[in-house]
Order: C-alpha cells, then sequence, then structure tokens
C-alpha cells in the first residue's frame, strides 16, 4: 500500500510498499480519507522531534472508513467513517483512573512513539475510532482532533461569555481557540505579526490587537516564549493565563508577578478520554473547524505539504484514497 515516510528530517517519500496492518481482535482497519498536519508533525519533518527510527510514517490527525472490524469489536462497523482520536492512555494509572487521561505517562502517542497514519490503511483500537456525523467535509474531519485541543482547553479555563480574552498567536490550534470562543459569545483580541493568519482570525470573529489591557483570560497557542511577557503584562489582576503551546524554554514570570497580581496559570495538555472527543465530534456540525483550513495536498504531495506548512496562514491538510472518496461532503457508506 501507499504511505508517506520520512526518510530523513526534512524528505518525506511516497513509497508504494509498506506493509500492511494487521488487524487484532480489538482493532479496526480505517481506510484513511485524509490527514491534518500540525505544529507537532512539521517538527518531526524538521527534525526537531526525533521519531524513534528511519523510515518513519509521520502524521495523526486522521479520518477514513473502517474496512475491518476485529472480532472482539463492538458497535463499529465496515463502511463506518471515523475520526481517529490519536493519544491512546492506558486507562489504569492514578492519571487515567482520576479522569487526567491526557497526563498518562504510558500513553502512546500516534506520529510520535507510535507509527502515524500517512497511509492508505492503518489499525487503530476500536473505542480510539470514533463514528462521526453525516455532512462533514474532508476539512472538518482534519481538523476534528486539534479543535478537540482547543475546545479542551477553553474547557478547562472556565471563561465565560463576560470574559474578555487575549490570544497570542493565530496559527492553526490559535484559529481553533478563536473559533471555540466565538461560540461561547466572546470575541477575543488577537495577537499575531503574519498579516494573513491575522486576517483569518478576524474572519472568525476575534479583534486585532488594538492595545488594549485589562484581560481575564490569557490563552498562549504559540509557543514563542517571548510573546508571553508582554500578554500577561495586560491581563487584569486575579486573570487565568492558559498555555497550549509548548516550548523547552523557561516562563518569563516571576514569582512576584504571579503572587502579586493573583495570577493563575493553566496548563493544557491535548484532551481527557473519552469525554472531551466524543463531545467536540457531536458538535462538529455546528462548528465546522474546517473553516481553519487553507490548503489541501494528495498524498504524492506529502514533501510539498510538510515543507511549506510553517508558513500557510492556514491548516493543511493530506488527502488520501481513490478519487471517489475525495468528494466535498464525506458521507457514511
Amino acid at each position: 500500500m501507499k504511505s508517506a515516510v520520512l526518510i530523513t528530517p526534512g524528505r518525506i517519500d511516497t513509497v508504494e510498499d509498506w506493509p500492511e496492518p494487521a488487524c487484532g481482535p480489538h482493532d479496526v482497519i480505517v481506510e484513511m480519507d485524509g490527514v491534518g498536519l500540525c505544529g507537532t508533525d512539521i517538527a518531526v519533518f524538521q527534525g526537531k522531534r526525533l521519531s524513534p527510527a528511519t523510515p518513519w510514517v509521520p502524521g495523526h490527525e486522521g479520518f477514513g472508513r473502517i474496512a475491518a472490524v476485529g472480532s472482539s469489536v463492538r458497535g463499529r462497523s465496515v463502511g463506518q467513517t471515523v475520526v481517529i482520536e490519536p493519544n491512546y492512555p492506558c486507562l489504569k494509572c492514578t492519571d487515567c483512573l482520576t479522569g487526567l487521561t491526557s497526563a498518562c505517562p504510558h500513553r502512546v502517542i500516534v506520529g510520535l512513539n507510535a507509527p502515524g497514519v500517512l497511509a492508505e490503511r492503518v489499525a487503530v483500537p476500536a473505542h480510539f475510532a470514533h463514528s462521526v456525523p453525516d455532512g462533514l467535509s474532508g476539512a472538518d474531519l482534519a481538523s476534528a482532533e486539534p479543535y478537540t485541543v482547543a475546545r479542551s482547553a477553553v474547557r478547562r479555563s472556565g471563561v465565560t461569555a463576560a470574559d474578555r480574552c487575549l490570544i497570542i498567536g493565530a496559527g492553526a490550534q490559535g484559529l481553533l481557540v478563536c473559533l471555540t470562543l466565538t461560540r461561547l459569545g466572546v470575541r477575543p483580541v488577537v495577537t499575531e505579526p503574519h498579516p494573513l493568519r491575522l486576517a483569518q482570525a478576524q474572519q472568525l470573529g476575534a479583534v486585532a490587537d488594538d492595545g488594549r489591557t485589562g484581560f481575564t483570560y490569557v490563552f498562549e497557542t504559540s509557543g514563542h516564549v517571548p510573546a508571553l511577557r508582554p500578554a500577561v503584562d495586560r491581563a487584569a489582576p486575579g486573570a487565568t493565563v492558559v498555555l497550549i503551546g509548548l516550548s523547552p524554554a523557561q516562563l518569563p514570570l516571576t514569582l512576584d508577578d504571579v503572587v502579586r497580581r493573583q495570577l493563575v496559570l493553566r496548563g493544557s495538555m491535548i484532551y481527557d478520554h473519552p469525554g472531551d472527543f466524543t463531545e467536540a465530534l457531536a458538535e462538529l456540525g455546528q462548528a465546522r473547524p474546517g473553516a481553519v483550513v487553507q490548503s489541501r495536498y494528495s498524498l504524492e504531495e506529502a514533501q510539498q505539504a510538510f515543507a511549506g506548512a510553517a508558513e500557510r496562514a492556514g491548516k493543511t491538510w493530506i488527502s488520501i484514497g481513490s478519487r471517489d472518496r475525495q468528494a466535498d461532503t464525506i458521507r457514511h457508506a
């Protein structure tokens, strides 16, 4: 089968003879329709995050149709369209048993410590292949997983429609936070140097940064640490700062900053299984997260898709499969 394979940092080849996946008793085989690209994927492509081996199949934001069902699987059937939840917690450790599956130390992370989904077919544990409603576009389904990340961050924050919100960064994750907040009735302010990304955030209902202060919530989505301190300086006393973007750099804050201004720092890592994912998927038809997508490429164009993704204003996704399964609207078989 065909697969996009990372050969060395900066080089992805499309190969024709990648091994077929095996369907275990608790698995389904998903015939992939598409895969979205995110910052983590780009970091693997660039060599900033090392894959366990090369050649390596990247990608984790996948969707497709079930082609085979394991002998012990119930509630899944051939032909169902599914979105893959690409983080598999153990569901047995202390963190999992308290509901914080996002902190599971044994978590299988598709595309990072386990092979990714940029292939024609992949094996997925059935409980992590979620069926989706009819009438959703490929762009919406390719954006479902990162939308869940954004929605989970907003959920954890406790923000309400009455709050004043500042978003740092309007990459794909920042745009999806914009989308989530506007659905709550918040009109967020966005700080973003890329003019096309800023314009896309405004199309989603955000306001360009005009220097105002007094924000009750600050959402850091970029992972660009130098942008955090100026944004925090504009937060109101008692504000909540939600950290979504990842960086190894130390935070530019002191104990005085946090204590005297009574700030709340809230890290938000992916989402918790299964509630965050199922709740996000249930509202895809209303949320339409595909609005953040700018570019679509074929599997054969994976190198081009990855190489330019960091510079594009919106999200990039890769379509896979036969042309008759790539209509704008994805429906159940």
